[in-house]
């Protein structure tokens, strides 16, 4: 019924745990959810989890804020993209949060990093997964710099989206689908909540971004993919529509965009 769209299974306080979890997605009808990849290091740990459950998927990318980490060219994200159960890349995009004492131009290597994701996800015919903060301008730019659309064959999610309506607007406009994740119930999520009820439920997906951003009344704790109904339920609040509205929606969205590998197969009949 419902789909975690972006969820770090693979980090330690969830891997360990993992048994329960899927216990509990059981419970809470959470059918699915995809693996996200944040270092090239990382990755056979995330393949591993998307391999040994039919339930699961992954992407392969670096995450803009790791940093001494191995730098992907596009050849690396393609032959992990052609490995069976990757259905996307990333994450990837723009992080200019914790710049301490460095400036915008000392981020030339993370603006570099993105546009290697972006020609890997045209090559490669795979969505992106975007993530930007504290960098939406240069995040759009680069889109654009880079031919990012459907006409030019990259598309993908702004994940976590914690932007301005301004900047919802365009990722739409240029074919991105916006998801959203616990913060969404905060209560200091006012304006998010007002840029979630303007964009259409057609372009929505939901996620729990665990083992972060728990969504009330779970908030400060470790978050799983159990806890996605919670933003269902917010989201279905702000659209007026039934809970099962939204989880039909974003469930069908994330097969439009990741595509036919992400369907659940029916039973064969014994």
């Amino acid at each position: 019924m419902f789909v975690d769209s972006h969820c770090h299974l693979s980090f330690p306080e969830l891997q360990a745990d993992l048994p329960s979890i899927r216990a509990a997605m059981a419970r809470e009808r959470v059918d699915r959810a995809l693996c996200i990849c944040t270092t090239l290091e990382e990755f056979d740990t995330v393949h591993a989890l998307a391999m040994g459950h039919d339930n699961f998927w992954c992407s392969a990318g670096v995450h803009p804020d790791n940093e001494g980490v191995r730098e992907p060219s596009v050849a690396d994200l393609l032959a992990l993209a052609a490995q069976p159960r990757v259905v996307a890349i990333g994450e990837t995009g723009l992080d200019y949060y914790r710049l301490g004492e460095r400036s915008v131009a000392d981020m030339a290597w993370q603006r570099e990093r993105f546009r290697v994701h972006i020609r890997a996800a045209r090559e490669s015919r795979l969505p992106l997964i975007i993530h930007t903060r504290s960098a939406s301008d240069d995040t759009l730019a680069i889109l654009r710099e880079e031919g990012a659309g459907p006409e030019g064959g990259v598309t993908g999610v702004f994940h976590c989206f914690t932007e301005t309506r301004a900047v919802a607007r365009l990722a739409l406009e240029l074919g991105f689908m916006i998801s959203f994740s616990g913060i969404l119930t905060f209560k200091n999520a006012a304006e998010l909540r007002q840029v979630a009820s303007e964009v259409p439920l057609d372009r929505c997906l939901i996620e729990t971004d665990s083992p972060y951003l728990a969504p009330a009344p779970h908030r400060g704790k470790t978050n799983n993919p159990s806890y996605v109904p919670l933003v269902a339920a917010q989201l279905a609040q702000i659209k007026g529509c039934s809970i099962e509205a939204v989880a039909e929606a974003t469930s069908r969205n994330f097969e439009r965009l990741f595509g036919p590998a992400v369907q659940l197969r029916e039973p064969e009949n014994s």
